[in-house]
């Protein structure tokens, strides 16, 4: 199999032992899950399918980021407490991903559940030099780490402008460089706090999925990744904090996926242009929501439609015209070979259909793709 890995630019083949680490940087709960959050999971759930497939056992690890500034103001402004609110929001997403059919995850930790592993984390980069503190604040200073920029090649002036944009103010006195990122910071009146040698506070966003992932994968793992506005900060950070602690490759494949839009911009909790799975099972069935989002190769930006469902539904209809049928040929095959082509489920859909056209039996080959006729 081959993957496109953002570090490298570039398609290469995957390095990959009988276990396969996969780590997907979860949803931070304080409303509902959209679809182009759905498409990031869906495409690890293929993925997955596709190793196990070849014969791999995967681990994927899927986080909860449930303590956050955006679920904390959420929380605030709806008067509830934000543990209460952060269960009410994933108890509607593991509905709508079981809608989609996803395979369940090798664990699904809480950034709450992991405060120790966070606070040795943090202690562990004062050890190394890399880490100081002002009134409370522990940021990690990036001139420490040469290689600050690896995973997503930015420029400073674009890691700067996405650094104002994903929350990472860098016009923050306390910093050295305005790049230097949180590690641990002290809370207001009414948010959680924990104790620490530097008072009590909260863990900076980044910090989280490096200490959740080493304690739960190990130092390496062979696959990384969410959508690809995760790329910057937050990659980039998760990468430098643990590879300087563990003085180990922190990811073999960085793996992003396109970011879907709507009405022409990108689906955003902030803008409201969402569109739901359990919106569109509910217009359908969550067999034909699962197509449709299949129909796009998961590197690529892209815009719902609504004729996107219509268009698989039908393209469902035909394949289980072939349940009957006992002719087989080797689209399965076909299918193996798309999805090891950088997992290219457009061409693998396109087999599937030339084969039910045909009157070959599709079953087994939709199975792969996780679509039960």
């Amino acid at each position: 199999m081959r993957l496109y890995d953002t570090a490298r630019r570039g398609v290469h083949p995957l390095d990959l032992g009988p276990l396969v680490t996969m780590y997907s940087c979860g949803i931070t709960p304080y409303d509902a899950a959209h679809l182009g959050h759905a498409f990031v999971y869906l495409t690890f759930d293929v993925l997955q399918r596709r190793l196990r497939d070849a014969g791999h056992e995967t681990h994927c690890v899927r986080n909860v980021t449930d303590v956050d500034d955006d679920l904390l103001r959420k929380a605030r402004e709806l008067g509830v407490h934000y543990l209460d609110l952060a269960a009410q929001e994933m108890a509607k997403f593991d509905h709508d991903m079981g809608l989609l059919n996803l395979l369940p995850v090798y664990a699904e930790p809480r950034a709450t559940g992991a405060i120790p592993e966070i606070l040795s984390l943090v202690a562990a980069t004062f050890d190394k030099g890399v880490a100081y503190e002002v009134d409370g604040w522990v940021y990690f200073e990036v001139a420490k780490f040469p290689r600050f920029g690896q995973v997503s090649h930015e420029t400073r002036e674009a890691m700067l402008a996405l650094a104002a944009i994903h929350g990472g103010r860098p016009d923050d006195p306390r910093k050295r460089d305005p790049l230097d990122f949180v590690l641990w910071q002290p809370s207001l009146d009414d948010e959680p706090a924990w104790e620490s040698r530097w008072g009590a506070g909260r863990p900076g966003w980044h910090i989280e999925c490096s200490a959740l992932s080493l304690r739960d994968l190990g130092e390496t793992l062979d696959i990384h990744g969410g959508g690809r506005d995760l790329a910057f900060p937050h990659h980039e950070c998760e990468a430098a904090q643990s590879e300087t602690v563990t003085g180990a490759p922190f990811v073999k494949t960085w793996l992003h996926v396109g970011l879907v839009g709507l009405d022409g911009t990108k689906m955003s909790k902030s803008l409201g242009n969402l569109v739901f799975v359990s919106q569109l099972a509910a217009q359908s069935e969550p067999a034909a929501v699962r197509l449709a989002l299949l129909g796009h190769h998961y590197r690529h930006d892209w815009e719902w439609r609504p004729d996107d469902l219509a268009a698989a539904q039908s393209r469902l209809a035909t394949w289980r015209s072939t349940l009957n049928v006992s002719r087989t040929n080797d689209v399965l095959d076909e299918v193996r070979d798309a999805l090891d082509d950088d997992l290219d489920t457009p061409r693998a859909l396109d087999a599937i259909d030339m084969a039910a056209q045909s009157g070959y039996s599709v079953a087994p080959a939709a199975a792969l793709l996780g679509v039960t006729l």
